[in-house]
């Protein structure tokens, strides 16, 4: 059956030039990641936070979590085990909340290193609300089993607010991408930051020293006032995206879970970003941002929309590339000028990167705001789950 392809022109503008680079979405054949397998086998796995994902030889491995990571492997992303299996920590007898494997690193010395979103209980007596930590693991099996190294990011204690109207968070420092620099100098946190005041929600950014990796607590350091000298443990924060409106607020709108990557084909990174736009964090759109440099936190683009909500089904967040040319060894951290477009484990598209003065792709060029039919997938859809992280987070 033939397959029809529509495109959506987008621009994104840089402060470099007047013009910089577009990204262009195009439909193409419906796919998703294996997820984190159901009981009766019979659903389609979940995918409740980024997955990502990473070459060791000729094999590309893929975790997905849902308050416990699951693993997946391939020789590509085409083809990966439909059945995930089930990661172990070395810690897990009797642990305080669910643990998501949000990022991972695979070093030249055969270590994978791994970031993960926890979502500890208890944190608003009588209330189910929660405040995201992160924490770091090392692995030398490819991730099947982890050696927990301990909280690194934190917010501070007395940014929660309990009488929130959030559904999910009384603050908290999580939902976050990892990435080094090109020179392995310093490895960056992108993370999403959920404090009561208003000055320190959004999108915020720390780093550590990339030699500190094994030993990290206590080594990575927040970004405030032009400056990296915030603890990652309690320390403060300058948001690079902050609110439109309080996350604490009926009506929040803020930018939150950003997915980070190298792009060859730019020269540039590359941040997806969700939009919320209540305190029920109902998705308003996918958005893009583009830094020349990652050492630069003021130097992101103004956020693009590139996917209207009413485009998406089911869950609706956690927007991340997965580069597909396997001779490139691409990833969810590396990727060229085509790449496929996830949201929340599902892939009906493809997003082109183009330079000022590329041509674009021929095909209709429409409004990112404006579904142009029914959206369809390769199965019938499972019913969505009401159950969330910690039983109580959005996703």
């Amino acid at each position: 059956m033939a397959v029809s392809t529509l495109f959506i022109l987008v621009p994104v503008f840089c402060a470099e030039a007047a013009v910089g680079p577009t990204a262009v979405i195009r439909e193409a054949s419906p796919m998703r990641m294996p997820g984190v397998p159901k009981p009766d086998k019979e659903h389609e796995g979940t995918v409740d936070c980024s997955s990502p994902c990473h070459w060791d030889g000729d094999t590309m491995y893929i975790f997905s979590s849902e308050m416990h990571p699951f693993r997946s492997s391939g020789p590509d992303l085409m083809h990966l085990n439909p059945q995930s299996e089930r990661t172990a920590y070395d810690n897990e007898k009797d642990y305080n909340g669910g643990r998501w494997i949000e990022a991972t690193h695979k070093a030249d010395d055969g270590k994978l290193y791994g970031w993960y979103h926890r979502e500890p209980g208890d944190i608003c007596p009588g209330k189910p609300l929660t405040a995201p930590e992160i924490g770091a693991v090392v692995s030398t099996d490819n991730g099947m089993n982890w050696r927990d190294l301990g909280i690194i990011l934190k917010a501070p204690d007395d940014s929660l607010f309990c009488d929130t109207p959030n559904k999910y968070f009384a603050g908290g420092n999580g939902d976050f991408s990892v990435i080094p620099d090109r020179q392995k100098e310093y490895v960056y946190f992108l993370i999403s930051t959920y404090n009561k005041d208003p000055k320190e929600q959004g999108v915020s950014i720390a780093r550590m020293r990339y030699a500190d990796r094994d030993m990290p607590v206590g080594k990575v350091f927040k970004w405030r006032g032009g400056q990296w000298k915030e603890p990652g443990l309690g320390g403060r924060v300058t948001p690079i995206l902050g609110p439109t409106i309080d996350w604490h607020k009926p009506r929040a709108n803020v930018f939150w879970g950003p997915s980070v990557h190298w792009n060859t084909h730019l020269e540039r990174y590359v941040m997806l970003l969700n939009l919320a736009r209540d305190k029920d964090w109902t998705q308003e759109g996918v958005y893009i941002s583009i830094n020349r440099d990652i050492v630069n936190p003021e130097g992101w683009s103004k956020p693009e929309k590139i996917l209207d909500a009413s485009r998406l089904e089911a869950s609706k967040w956690y927007p991340q590339v997965i580069g597909t040319t396997a001779a490139n060894r691409e990833t969810d951290k590396l990727a060229g000028r085509v790449t496929r477009l996830f949201v929340a484990g599902r892939s009906k598209w493809e997003i082109i990167f183009l330079k000022p003065g590329e041509a674009r792709p021929a095909g209709a060029l429409l409004n990112a705001d404006k579904p142009v039919r029914k959206e369809t997938t390769a199965r019938p859809t499972a019913k969505k789950s009401t159950s969330g992280k910690s039983g109580a987070k959005k996703k």
